[in-house]
């Protein structure tokens, strides 16, 4: 059974994973200008028509190596955060030469796994994405590799942009990699391998092809098997993943047109993964008692506002997932509060204009309708 395309052309926001064998021109140690400019051209494609798009990139350490003479193979930690470094800047102006025809501009967001981890910092970086990608930004997300140290490393570009996708609610994760999806075995080595077109479950008998037959594929720090990790997580999250050929000079356009590719199905959708999320998995922190009208207004899928909120229960941090409970005692539901106990305490029954005044800042709702899991 083919693949149609129809999870890239229908998705209203894209991650896509390039690594540093297609940003970079190996031999050179310098910027794939053709490459970088065919894909900006691709990615300006889906903007066109609608749809956010997000890269997630690899390549500054290979670019800062060249440019601080750093040329033996295996490189110190500090000298691979050096490299990083003097990469970084060289690796962005690659990219905004890139879109720059398209008049498209870009924005750097550096991350460390406590930016995908911990949730006040969960909430600070979407609200930032969210707003580069209201601006018609294309942001340019790579690991802070500069500071990053062993304990919060993601440790490669897949699990990154995996999280970057549950992050933002994605609807598709392409990870451009250096074969055309997911074999049933190596097909360098085995002639019989046959590539998996759709994949409807991550099942042992998938990690297994991952983790054995595939594993020497993608150039950079993972295989196949890192490729099937990000997977399951953008696949919780409600986000297919694509994994495909990414040396084509369009990727995005050759899998719509049907090229060869592995797609792996969402579980659920990306608003409902993440109302199951909260609702499921975050233990309440405090809890938020509403009155009548604020009730109503919840079980209606508004968000909470301050006004609506009578009493502040527990110590809880901004981020922090708390219940909400009526007067009468009803359990309402459970959302991320954007302020914590503290200034909850301080606004509570506050109208939405005094927030401000009241605390020398707005973070807006108490808790927004998309942070809710109602009933």
């Amino acid at each position: 059974m083919g693949h149609d395309g129809g999870e890239l052309a229908r998705a209203r926001r894209v991650v896509v994973k390039v690594g540093s064998a297609l940003v970079v021109d190996q031999a050179a140690g310098t910027p794939a200008r053709a490459w970088l400019s065919a894909f900006a051209a691709d990615a300006a494609r889906l903007r066109a028509r609608g749809q956010q798009v997000l890269v997630v990139s690899s390549g500054a350490v290979a670019l800062g190596r060249r440019r601080l003479g750093l040329t033996r193979k295996a490189l110190t930690l500090p000298e691979k955060q050096a490299a990083a470094a003097a990469g970084q800047s060289l690796l962005m102006r690659a990219w905004e030469e890139a879109f720059e025809p398209h008049a498209i501009s870009v924005a750097q967001v550096l991350m460390t796994r406590d930016d995908t981890e911990v949730r006040r910092r969960w909430l600070n970086g979407r609200a930032t994405v969210d707003t580069l990608l209201g601006l018609g930004v294309v942001p340019v997300i790579n690991e802070n590799d500069t500071v990053v140290t062993e304990e919060i490393r993601y440790g490669d570009n897949d699990r990154l942009a995996a999280r970057v996708a549950q992050m933002i609610g994605a609807d598709a994760l392409v990870l451009l990699s250096d074969i055309d999806g997911l074999y049933t075995a190596d097909p360098r080595r085995d002639p019989a391998a046959t590539r998996l077109d759709r994949v409807s479950e991550i099942t042992p008998q998938i990690d297994a092809m991952a983790g054995g037959a595939n594993a020497g594929a993608g150039v950079g720090t993972g295989g196949m098997a890192t490729k099937i990790a990000a997977a399951r997580i953008a696949r919780a999250a409600g986000c297919a993943t694509i994994i495909t050929l990414g040396t084509r000079p369009e990727p995005l356009k050759a899998v719509e047109d049907g090229a060869a590719a592995t797609v792996i199905e969402a579980a659920v959708s990306a608003s409902a993964a993440y109302k199951g999320w909260i609702a499921g998995s975050l233990s309440p922190q405090g809890t938020l008692v509403v009155d009548a009208g604020a009730a109503t207004a919840l079980l209606a899928g508004k968000s909470l506002l301050a006004a609506g909120v009578r009493a502040v229960e527990g110590r809880f941090g901004k981020g922090d997932a708390v219940m909400i409970r009526a007067e009468d005692g009803r359990q309402i539901g459970r959302g991320l509060v954007r302020y914590d106990a503290a200034d909850a305490e301080r606004i509570l029954g506050l109208r939405s204009t005094a927030i401000e005044a009241a605390l020398g800042y707005t973070e807006g709702p108490m808790i927004h309708a998309d942070d809710l899991a109602v009933g």
